[in-house]
């Protein structure tokens, strides 16, 4: 495989949205929309991403301090997807390999598009190679100029179109691979001639074409890959596209979604092999849930969440930071916050750990084979030793339990 970097382009601000944290931060099932752009990146083989950035740009390079294979590139004044690309040139200037460019905010990209425009170009030996779409509505994307053979021409930005160019289905969602060099050579030449008077990157593809290179375009996009996140309402369609995703692959993986229309589950959730997730059930954060498991309708699991394998939550069963091990049944009105619960535990309707006492929060431990009657409290912190049984209604805290010794549990 060819050494290949990517640039994001991810310095743009939209007014639209009304918001003041930078659009590739917000979310999509739990992830900000930038994450999903540079994993489909690395999935082909990308081995350094140049995220170009300018509106909040320490929070961007902040959510992503971890990660070590971005290097962040600051567009301090947004003169166009030209412009940006421009600033990345000190680092790119000494790279022979292939450079793949797309935006940050498309969440909905797909690796194995990207798969087909890296084929496609290393087959036609191109110089640049862009992957397009056919939307029905192609309103506010550039349209593809091909000439009677099939053969691109160029790319005309919406606001540019004359009346017959308007009537293009074919556009650019902006998915392209260049060779590094010719690139950088064109982005150059770029001059804002255009109603925006930005320095566009379609431009460039005009000036490679001139010079006699080989430009090709593949129409690999799927409708829904081409949105880009312009409005609230948009990036609510985007996660509503996103959840299918997530569920169906969780059920290609031998989980049973019941009703999927009326569940929600993060994009970051772990499920297991014959889990079954009832309707109204709402999985946030990092969760990781075993076999055999059920749950909902109306459960909710927060980040930190555990569940071993044959675990059973119910009816409005809340579960955050905690790990409940093999069997363990909570079946209804239940908050398990903060703890370990050991094997074979029933918690009882209405039970709730009291996690946090004002000032800060603290751990539960129940050992394995506990009963907690129904309303039970348990008094964080709180240690409950293997075999107690709480009765019905009952207050635990860890100085009743020196107490009685553990006699009445």
């Amino acid at each position: 495989m060819a050494e290949r970097v990517a640039i994001i382009l991810a310095a743009g601000v939209s007014s639209r949205m009304n918001t003041l944290l930078p659009k590739v931060l917000h979310e999509v099932c739990g992830r900000p929309m930038l994450a999903y752009v540079l994993d489909a990146c690395r999935m082909v083989g990308v081995e350094k991403l140049y995220a170009v950035v300018g509106f909040g740009a320490d929070q961007v390079s902040q959510r992503f301090a971890d990660v070590e294979d971005i290097v962040w590139v600051k567009q301090d004044e947004q003169r166009g997807t030209g412009h940006a690309v421009l600033c990345c040139k000190e680092h790119l200037e000494d790279f022979a390999g292939e450079t793949l460019v797309v935006c940050g905010d498309g969440p909905l990209i797909r690796a194995e598009t990207l798969k087909i425009l890296t084929e496609k170009h290393k087959a036609e030996q191109a110089a640049v190679t862009l992957a397009t779409a056919v939307l029905d509505d192609p309103t506010g994307y550039g349209r593809i100029i091909r000439d009677v053979y099939g053969n691109i021409q160029g790319i005309v930005e919406d606001s540019d179109c004359n009346r017959e160019q308007l009537a293009i289905k074919e556009i650019n969602p902006s998915y392209y691979l260049f060779n590094n060099k010719v690139l950088l050579e064109a982005v150059e030449k770029v001059k804002p001639d255009n109603v925006k008077g930005e320095y566009y990157l379609t431009d460039v593809l005009s000036l490679i074409l001139a010079t006699g290179h080989k430009v090709v375009a593949v129409t690999a996009v799927q409708s829904e890959e081409a949105i880009g996140i312009n409005s609230r309402a948009q990036l609510s369609a985007a996660s509503k596209i996103m959840q299918r995703r997530i569920q169906q692959k969780l059920m290609e993986n031998g989980v049973t979604i019941v009703d999927p229309d009326n569940t929600w589950i993060d994009a970051r959730a772990e499920i297991g092999q014959d889990t079954v997730v009832e309707p109204f059930t709402y999985i946030h954060g990092e969760v990781k849930i075993g076999k055999d498991c059920r749950i909902g309708p109306f459960a909710y699991l927060r980040s930190g969440t555990v569940l071993k394998n044959d675990v059973v939550l119910g009816v409005f069963a809340e579960v955050k930071n905690s790990t409940l091990a093999d069997g363990v049944r909570s079946r209804h009105h239940s908050y398990i916050g903060d703890a370990t619960v050991g094997r074979n535990v029933n918690v009882g309707a209405g039970s709730i750990t009291a996690n946090f006492d004002g000032e800060k929060v603290n751990r539960t431990i129940v050992g394995n084979d506990c009963y907690l009657g129904s309303g039970s409290i348990l008094i964080a912190p709180l240690e409950l030793k293997d075999g107690s049984h709480v009765g019905p209604g009952t207050v635990v805290s860890q100085e009743s339990v020196d107490q009685l010794g553990q006699k009445d549990q």
